[in-house]
This record gives C-alpha cells, sequence and structure tokens, in this order.
C-alpha cells in the first residue's frame, strides 16, 4: 500500500528556488550561452520554462528537468521541483533518473559500433548469430507456422522481427537471471507476426544487449562504459547507483485515487530492476540505464555531430546517417499507444520524424527520437541543429491517459516558437 505524501506547492517553489541560484550560477549556467546569439527568444525561452515549472507548481509533476542547445551550445537548462516528496530535497541539475527506454539508442550505438567492425550485416538472419533462434515458429488462428522468411538483424533493430510487445511476456519473467537466459527463454516461444510485417514495441533491444555482448565479448556494462560513457564523460550514467550518489537519484511518483500526485513503491520487474545499488546479473538493453539531463546531451549532441564529440569519432557519420532512415517495410507503421501514427518512422533504434505536416509536429524533417517509460523525452533536429532533452520521473509517464502532463508535445511546441531565428 503507498503512503500518500502531501504535496506543499510553496515548500518546494522555495527550496527549488534558493538551489536553482546555487547551482545554476556555480555550475551548468555558466555554460548557457544568450540565446538570441543562436536564434532563440529570451522570451520564448522563459516561457518554456514558466510552463514547465508550472507543471510543479500546480502539483502535477514533483520535480523536472528540460535542456535546449543548438549548434552545440547551451541555451536553457533548468531543474525545478523536488526528486522526494517526504524530504523535499530539490531536483538538481545533476539528479539522476531512470531513463528506460531511452537506453534503446545507446545500446543501438553499441551495435552499430560493432556493424562497423563487420561482426554482422544488417541483412543477416538474426539465428547466425543467435542459433537458438533457428526453428523459431510464428504463431498464427490456425496453429505455429514457420518463418516465411528468417527474422533479420535490420528488423531486429526495427522493432519488427515478430516479437510481441513487452507485456506478453511477463508471465515468463524474461528479466529474472541474465540475458542469456532471456534468450533461452524468447527461443521456446512462438513469434507473433512473420518478421518484416508488424510493428511491435518488444524484447528486441534486450535480444540486442545479448548480441553486443556476444560480439564483443565483454559484458554489456564494461562496454557500453568503455566505449561510450567514458569517453563522452557521461559519468553518472550506467545501470545501477552506487552507494555514494543514491542521494541524487530521484524517487518515481504516481497519482493516487484522488489523482494527487504521491509516491509510488517498487514493484516486482522491470521498476525493482532498475533500483539497484549493487551491479544486476540483468543488463536491460530496452530500459536498465539510469543517467542525467547532461550526460544524456552529450550522447545526443555526439549523434548530432555525426558520430564525433570531444575530438574522438564514435560512429562514422554515414553510420548515424543509417541509424537515423527509415527501414519499415510499405504498409508498416509505428503504432506504440493504439493508433498508426501519420509521418512517424522508424530507423535503427531511433523513431524519426519522417513528414512533420502529416506527424503535426513542429520539428524538422529527419529529427531522430525516443522516450522512457517513466516520462524522459528527448529529440535530435538535424534541419535546425537543435538537441533537446527532458526528464521527469512518474510511474507509466509516458502513456496517453495516464495521468502525467504532456509534457512532450508540449515542449516540442514551446521550444520551435522560441526559435524565431531558424537561418541563425
Amino acid at each position: 500500500m503507498h503512503e500518500v505524501q502531501t504535496f506543499d506547492r510553496k515548500a518546494v517553489f522555495a527550496i527549488s528556488v534558493l538551489t536553482m541560484m546555487a547551482v545554476t550560477g556555480a555550475q551548468a549556467q555558466d555554460r548557457v550561452v544568450s540565446p538570441e546569439s543562436l536564434g532563440f527568444s529570451t522570451a520564448g525561452l522563459n516561457e518554456f520554462q514558466r510552463t514547465m515549472r508550472a507543471l510543479v507548481d500546480e502539483g502535477s509533476l514533483a520535480g523536472i528537468t528540460t535542456l535546449v542547445a543548438r549548434h552545440g551550445k547551451v541555451v536553457h537548462f533548468d531543474a525545478y521541483g523536488v526528486q522526494s516528496l517526504a524530504s523535499k530535497k530539490p531536483v538538481t541539475k545533476d539528479t539522476i533518473f531512470r531513463i528506460a527506454s531511452m537506453t534503446k539508442p545507446i545500446v543501438g550505438t553499441a551495435m552499430m559500433m560493432l556493424w562497423e567492425q563487420g561482426k554482422w550485416t544488417l541483412d543477416d538472419p538474426v539465428a547466425k548469430h543467435i542459433p537458438e533462434f533457428a526453428n523459431l515458429k510464428v504463431a498464427t488462428p490456425k496453429g505455429e507456422v514457420p518463418q516465411s522468411k528468417p527474422m533479420t538483424m535490420r528488423q531486429l533493430m526495427s522493432h519488427t522481427a515478430g516479437l510481441d510487445v513487452d507485456d506478453a511476456y511477463l508471465p515468463s519473467k524474461l528479466l529474472a537471471s541474465d540475458l542469456q537466459g532471456m534468450i533461452r527463454k524468447l527461443s521456446t516461444m512462438p513469434l507473433v507476426a512473420q518478421p518484416g510485417t508488424d510493428w511491435r514495441y518488444g524484447p528486441s533491444v534486450d535480444v540486442q544487449a545479448y548480441l553486443v555482448q556476444k560480439l564483443s565479448g565483454q559484458p554489456l556494462d564494461q562496454f557500453l562504459r568503455t566505449r561510450i560513457f567514458e569517453p563522452l564523460g557521461m559519468k553518472d550514467t550506467g545501470f545501477w547507483v552506487e552507494p555514494e550518489k543514491l542521494h541524487r537519484r530521484t524517487d518515481v511518483f504516481t497519482y493516487g485515487p484522488d489523482k494527487k500526485l504521491m509516491q509510488s513503491t517498487p514493484a516486482p520487474g522491470f521498476y525493482q530492476l532498475v533500483e539497484s545499488t549493487a551491479r544486476p546479473t540483468y543488463f536491460s538493453g530496452s530500459g536498465g540505464l539510469l543517467s542525467t539531463t547532461e550526460d544524456y546531451f552529450r550522447f545526443a549532441q555526439m549523434m548530432l555531430n555525426g558520430g564525433e564529440a570531444n575530438g574522438k569519432r564514435f560512429l562514422k557519420t554515414s553510420t548515424v546517417e543509417l541509424m537515423r532512415t527509415n527501414v519499415l517495410p510499405e504498409g508498416v507503421k509505428v503504432d506504440l499507444y493504439g493508433p498508426d501514427q501519420p509521418g512517424i518512422g522508424f530507423g535503427l533504434d531511433f523513431a524519426l520524424v519522417l513528414d512533420p505536416v502529416a506527424a503535426e509536429r513542429p520539428e524538422g524533417r529527419g529529427t531522430f527520437y525516443w522516450g522512457g517509460a517513466f516520462g524522459t523525452w528527448f529529440w535530435i533536429d538535424p534541419v535546425n541543429d537543435v538537441v533537446v532533452v527532458g526528464m521527469i520521473q512518474n510511474l507509466e509517464g509516458s502513456e496517453p491517459g495516464g495521468g502525467t502532463p504532456a509534457v512532450r508535445p508540449l515542449s516540442r511546441s514551446l521550444v520551435y516558437k522560441a526559435l524565431v531565428d531558424r537561418a541563425r
């Protein structure tokens, strides 16, 4: 049973203001440049900030961070609210969030590093690298049938491999042991669609996590740490939070029967997995990472740079372009929360804005993005050279109708309203 903590708006505001004065003045704010120098309006970004903060003041969110950058320079970085309703500890710019499915693009990047090394190709049958998948059948109303064509790596990287949605695998407890145990269980279960015919948001990137380990000969956490996190300076990103950093990890929040914000309690399964303070046995490529807003910005900016950052080359520019190229077959649509999403495609572990008009989105054509189950979000807009990262921490925080404010579309609208000179 949840213990409800009351939401004290005045206390949140007072603590947040004091914290912002201390943190922004001494740290990230020193790196924020004039919005006008990069085509943004200060008034517009202030409106963005006021709107996001108002969601905290009205009790809809406990805390929120937002970062906007253009041409590699930060024009807005804000942290507001609390990371605990009980202690009223403020959210700061180095608060650690569970980023859930924002893990996926990072693991996809690891996969493409191995692709550049010639370890696999997009048209390889997955069974070439995972022999346990060689004889997977496809479930149909008339019984199980063979795959019409073998599941490929391209399909695995784009959620069209024929695997079911995540919730369908809850009874099998895929996360109970390790990645090898997950593969063992999946290999005993039929696919739910012929590979390449349907987009379903399931455990594809956990399978990729297993492949990173197998093809590199390293545990996933070690590969990501040495090849991505340390070279990028992502010092607070990983599959667990060390005890000395635990005070910076935010709580997770939900809404009570009265629709008021309250602290959530970890439940068995995925949520429990990301509560670890010691190295776990299961490294979820689909959603196991924790990170900070600035850490994730470093990753996103590297991708916007075409695979380069800090004087280091992580991926070839052509590889990044491949990752943000639509690979869905004609007629296969992204349908994350029910209806198809017009104007949206999918590349290699990134969703894509193929047609901003059809998608009714203000980003530039070719923007690539994703989000996390606890409400974190980001997008990378190559046309306007913009990166945006936002973080909240609500249970089911990304689901429409779940009670969480629609921070993602709201942020898109306000950020591009503030971008008044796109030529600058």
